[in-house]
This record gives structure tokens, C-alpha cells and sequence, in this order.
């Protein structure tokens, strides 16, 4: 029997607590806590009818049949896999999860992956690039007041808003923002030729003994600026599992970055349009590189700190400044929605400069501030895949259920699998999303208490948490 708390108590209104009721309430619930238990406590899962059908090649003999005609509402439900928290807190802690895992694979090696722990050894650096000032801004550096003359708390509304917003760059912000991906392009083309003029090297030349490879994430800052955490990695000429000549030094790969980052051909000029002037964007002079430790002595990053930085960041946009997490289709939404003067001030300049620069699709963009380039990304050959990854989930499901059906002693070449598909909705009714949202929070609490108890492990074994 499952308590459903009070109305008043969990915060839900009347019509909430009486579909709670009804969903708790009926025959098939058990089965229906279970699929979203499977999802992870997706917030919006896929819904889909159909059925599946398991025969041996040889005989004929049918193995296994399955069907959602049995299911709750005959449908059968399975993650959104969305990557935004505020969309699905449980779908992002997944893609966090595989995130994290690409990043550190890239640091520490994965056997399983082809990915050597020597990879330790070569050059790597954790590199944060940051865009320019489009105008000063509220800021809090360290214990000295704002420029503002005030001293501001850790979660100040204001931090990150103009002093002046008249004065304030809106439009050079959000084209920033659009063309930020194209400036790591440049950045990225530079830096390998940067490191084979500091070798003596052609870019040809370079090819044939070393090769640069990189992981990176996008983050917002507080004033609605994108900017790009990065590990970057010099390798030997076939990837990660060959070492980089001897001159391949982190030094070395800092200095590039720091003259690569400042070059003139790290710009992108936008074309002068309307009543806006011709702009030359270009990284902003804040830079911060610090070397990769696999464990540090207090004074390094580790690989895990990296790993887990850009992991958080990966499940989050736009919407940390207070813009909406989808489209926005006109500056009433704005108002309505209560969007933050600042933001709302950035997506009006999307809509403002979009018949100015129809290429760029500001409009479409407007809701990420004009950013329109992947959070996520990694060069070819920085570690395995999220693609990768995904498969390796996907084979342990299927072998679970080859299990559970006994079928584990079965060669998979034997067999003739059989389907039928069709999508049938998505998201929950109002009770379905209050008792989801209660499963989701059991799951995170269980991983919690699971991932203290394997730290304590550690502690007492003397090994790094």
C-alpha cells in the first residue's frame, strides 16, 4: 500500500493529489513504477505500443514474445534522454554520467577502450577561455568590493548585470555568442600551428609525429557570455596509444595556447549590416591554464576535478541566466515568463540583429542568447564516444533480458528478432509527474548513500577517493 501525502503538505493542488491517487490506486501500478524506475525517474519518458517476437532461425520456435498490450495503458515507456537538467534531472545526471566518463577516459586511459593509462604521461592541461568585455558588470573579485562600490553576496541577482546597461554591448554579446564555435575552430587551427613553429616543424611535418586532441564544454557565464572549458592533449602520431616526442612538454603546449589565443588569426569578423558597425571578435584576455595531475598534492587539478567540472557543465545552458531552456517566438514571452532584465535584453537583441544576419538563425537561437554550437564536443581521437558508450549501456540491458529470459545460453547469431514500433505520446499526467518525481529522488538518494559508502572504502584503504 503506498501513502500519499496531504495536499497541503506536498505542495500539490487538489486536481494533483486526486490523479496521484488514481495512479497509485490502480491494478498495474506496480508494473508502472517499475518502467519509470527503468527510466531513471525520466520526467518526460517516451511513450510507444508494439511488440517484439524472439525465433530461432533454425526451427521456427518462437523463444520469447512480448507485447505492450499488457502494460499500463498498453504503452510502454523509456527515457526522453534529454541532456538539460531543467528539462529532466534524471535523463541529464545520465549524460553527465557519460560525459564524465569521455573526459576521464581522455586523462586516465580505459583498457576497454583501446586507451592506454600512458596517455597519463603525455602533455594535457585544463584550459578555460572566456569571451571579452562588451561593458563592465557587477562582479564580486574576491573579498574587494564591486565597482559599483558594494560589496556583493555569492548569489546577488545583480552579479553579472551592467553597470550601465545603455551603455552595454548587447549586440557584440549575442554575436559573440553565435560565432563562438567558429572562434574555437580558429583557436584549435592555430594552436597546432603554433606548436609546429615552436618545433621547427611544418603542419605537415607535425602530422607525422605528434597530435593535438581536446574534450571541451560550453558553459554561460553570470553575464549571458559563453565560454569554453577544455582539456588539451599532445599525443604521439597515432593518437593516444603512441607516446609525443620528447619536446612535447606541458610548457610548451601552455605557451602555444596563450599565442594561439591572442593571434590575429584567432578572430572572426562579422560584416558591418543596418546600424551595426563591422565587428572583430576575438577570445577575451582572460586565460587560465592549468596543468592535468592524476591525483595532485593540493596545488593541481586532477583528472577526476576535471572530469566532474566538465560533467557538470554538460547538462546546463542558457537557462542558468534565467533565458527559457526552448524557443522563444516573440518579446511578449518575455514579460509574460519573467525573464531577468539583463537576459531578456540579450534575446531582444537576437530578434533585433536577425533580419541584419539571416545566416545566422539568431532568431531560432535567441533562447541560448545567440549561442548555436554543440555544449559538448571532442576531437576524433581525445577517447572513446558518447555513441560508444551508449552501446556498452545498451548490450548490459540486453543481456540482462537474455538472462531473465533465459536465453543467455543462446548464441545471439542463431536467433531472428522480430519488431514493431510506434510512437504513442510523451510525459506524464500531473500524478504521474509528482509520484516520478518522488521514484527520481529515491534513485539519487540510493546513489548518494552508495557513493559515500565507496569513499569511506577508499579512506580506510588509503586509496584516492
Amino acid at each position: 500500500m503506498m501513502t500519499v501525502p496531504a495536499a497541503s503538505s506536498a505542495g500539490f493542488d487538489t486536481a494533483t493529489l486526486r490523479d496521484m491517487l488514481r495512479v497509485a490506486g490502480s491494478p498495474d501500478f506496480d508494473r508502472w513504477r517499475e518502467q519509470i524506475h527503468r527510466t531513471g525517474g525520466c520526467s518526460h519518458p517516451i511513450h510507444l505500443t508494439g511488440w517484439t517476437l524472439t525465433r530461432d532461425k533454425a526451427t521456427g520456435e518462437t523463444l520469447h514474445r512480448y507485447s505492450t498490450d499488457t502494460e499500463p495503458g498498453s504503452r510502454l515507456r523509456i527515457a526522453c534522454g534529454n541532456r538539460r537538467a531543467s528539462r529532466c534531472p534524471a535523463c541529464a545526471w545520465t549524460y553527465a554520467g557519460d560525459t564524465y566518463h569521455l573526459i576521464r577516459a581522455g586523462l586516465a586511459g580505459v583498457s576497454a577502450r583501446d586507451i592506454p593509462a600512458a596517455v597519463r604521461e603525455h602533455p594535457r592541461v585544463f584550459l578555460t577561455l572566456t569571451a571579452p568585455s562588451f561593458g563592465p558588470v557587477h562582479n564580486r573579485p574576491g573579498t574587494r568590493p564591486c565597482r559599483c562600490g558594494v560589496p556583493h553576496v555569492e548569489d546577488d541577482a545583480a552579479l553579472g548585470t551592467p553597470l550601465d546597461p545603455e551603455s552595454y554591448d548587447y549586440a557584440a554579446a549575442v554575436l559573440f555568442n553565435n560565432h563562438a564555435g567558429q572562434l574555437w575552430q580558429r583557436f584549435t587551427n592555430r594552436l597546432r600551428r603554433e606548436i609546429a613553429s615552436t618545433a621547427g616543424l611544418s603542419q605537415r611535418a607535425l602530422k607525422e609525429v605528434a597530435r593535438i586532441s581536446y574534450g571541451k564544454v560550453a558553459e554561460f557565464q553570470k553575464r549571458g557570455a559563453v565560454h569554453f572549458h577544455a582539456v588539451v592533449r599532445i599525443d604521439g602520431p597515432d593518437g593516444p596509444d603512441s607516446p609525443p616526442p620528447s619536446w612535447a612538454t606541458t610548457e610548451r603546449l601552455a605557451d602555444a595556447i596563450r599565442a594561439a589565443a591572442a593571434h590575429a588569426y584567432t578572430t572572426v569578423s562579422v560584416p558591418a549590416a543596418g546600424d551595426q558597425p563591422l565587428r572583430r571578435l576575438r577570445w577575451g584576455t582572460q586565460l587560465d591554464i592549468r596543468p592535468v595531475k592524476a591525483f595532485g598534492d593540493g596545488s593541481d587539478i586532477t583528472e577526476q576535478a576535471v572530469a566532474s567540472y566538465i560533467a557538470k557543465y554538460s547538462t546546463k545552458a542558457a537557462e542558468t541566466t534565467g533565458s527559457l531552456d526552448r524557443r522563444i517566438g516573440n518579446r511578449e514571452a518575455l514579460v509574460l515568463l519573467g525573464v531577468p532584465d539583463h537576459t531578456r535584453r540579450l534575446v531582444e537583441a537576437c530578434f533585433d540583429l536577425a533580419p541584419l544576419y539571416p545566416d545566422r538563425r539568431l532568431l531560432a537561437w535567441a533562447h541560448m542568447l545567440g549561442f548555436r554550437g554543440h555544449f559538448s564536443t571532442k576531437s576524433r581521437q581525445y577517447s572513446t564516444t558518447l555513441g560508444e558508450l551508449r552501446q556498452t549501456r545498451a548490450d548490459y540491458r540486453a543481456a540482462q533480458e537474455r538472462t531473465a529470459r533465459g536465453l543467455d545460453d543462446i548464441e545471439p547469431d542463431t536467433v531472428l528478432v522480430l519488431t514493431s514500433w510506434t510512437y504513442a505520446g510523451q510525459g506524464h499526467s500531473p500524478g504521474e509527474a509528482a509520484l516520478a518525481a518522488s521514484i527520481a529522488r529515491d534513485i539519487q538518494l540510493n546513489r548518494e548513500t552508495a557513493r559515500e559508502a565507496l569513499r569511506d572504502q577508499l579512506a580506510l584503504e588509503g586509496a584516492p577517493a
